[in-house]
């Protein structure tokens, strides 16, 4: 069934409403924006559901960051409240108190959990909800950081694709740039699909049609959607009633 961008961008629009009738009447939608298209979308979204006074935007680049007027451009285009917090002095006051060199793995996911700490500060002093950004085909092969950018109170796009969520962006009208920005996490300096190996565009196709050219891709996308589910699992908890078998 072919996508209505229109029809899903109301349905979302209408849950983002009725979570907060029931999880936090007047309060406000806390938002990390990175100036992509997931950030964006969700922002729109909250701007239409809670109006432009109810959602916050909240900046955080480590040192200089290049496309920050990307992010500007989208709150300064849906007229939201907004903070730029630099969270460089709070990454490197961690990484030199660590009495031991991190692995490569642990610099590139610090600054996510220290970004997604910020945005809980925030959230709590300005009576909100966070909002989670992630879309379904991050989520799918695990493109996100655990306890980072992976979490929230709520998430209007985990179940749309990366295409999906861009015919949203165009019915809700964000401007193209903002749109088709090349995703990037912003931190290691290489785009999304570098880092992966493949493009969003066969993802997306595999993800809803079961469709794949290439044998070597379908086998590099099955490896990581099997090695991080996990991810998108609750934390196992130990329930004393229930017996362990070894």
């Amino acid at each position: 069934m072919e996508f209505d961008a229109k029809q899903t961008k109301d349905r979302c629009v209408k849950w983002i409403r009725r979570f907060f009738e029931k999880n936090g009447p007047g309060c406000n939608a806390v938002i990390g924006i990175s100036g992509g298209k997931d950030s964006s979308v969700t922002a729109a979204l909250c701007v239409e559901a809670l109006g432009k006074d109810r959602v916050i935007g909240v900046l955080m680049p480590n040192g200089e960051q290049k496309d920050i007027d990307m992010a500007k451009l989208l709150v300064n285009h849906l007229g939201i409240r907004h903070y730029i917090v630099n969270i460089k002095d709070a990454v490197e006051g961690v990484k030199k108190s660590i009495p031991f060199e991190l692995s490569e793995q642990s610099r590139i996911n610090l600054p996510p959990r220290i970004r997604m700490s910020t945005l809980y500060a925030v959230s709590q002093s300005n009576n909100g909800r966070v909002a989670n950004t992630c879309n379904l085909s991050e989520d799918w092969v695990g493109y996100s950081t655990r306890y980072g950018d992976s979490v929230g109170d709520f998430s209007p796009c985990s179940h749309l694709t990366v295409a999906e969520v861009k015919a949203i962006g165009r019915v809700l009208g964000l401007p193209e740039a903002l749109i088709e920005k090349k995703p990037s996490d912003g931190l290691c300096g290489k785009t999304d699909e570098d880092n992966l190996g493949f493009t969003y565009a066969t993802l997306d196709r595999y993800i809803r049609e079961g469709k794949i050219d290439d044998k070597a891709t379908k086998e590099r996308i099955d490896m990581l959607h099997k090695k991080n589910l996990f991810k998108l699992k609750l934390m196992p908890s130990f329930d004393p009633k229930i017996e362990v078998k070894i």
